[in-house]
């Protein structure tokens, strides 16, 4: 599976250095999401297009 870069929300902070977001990559034929608080021991959750979709609306609201 082909995984990219984790990327933090625009939101997150001016300085890219907050830590109070949600990163997500694109991995395979869906994306992963982690807590930023975490970093590499938070557990990444994968999730198929459709939800990640899902999951940025509800977010938008």
């Amino acid at each position: 599976m082909t995984t990219s870069k984790w990327r933090k929300s625009s939101r997150s902070g001016a300085d890219q250095t907050s830590s109070d977001c949600v990163e997500a990559r694109a991995a395979g034929s869906g994306f992963e999401v982690r807590d930023s608080k975490l970093s590499e021991d938070s557990p990444v959750f994968g999730l198929t297009q459709g939800d990640f979709t899902a999951l940025l609306g509800t977010a938008q609201r």
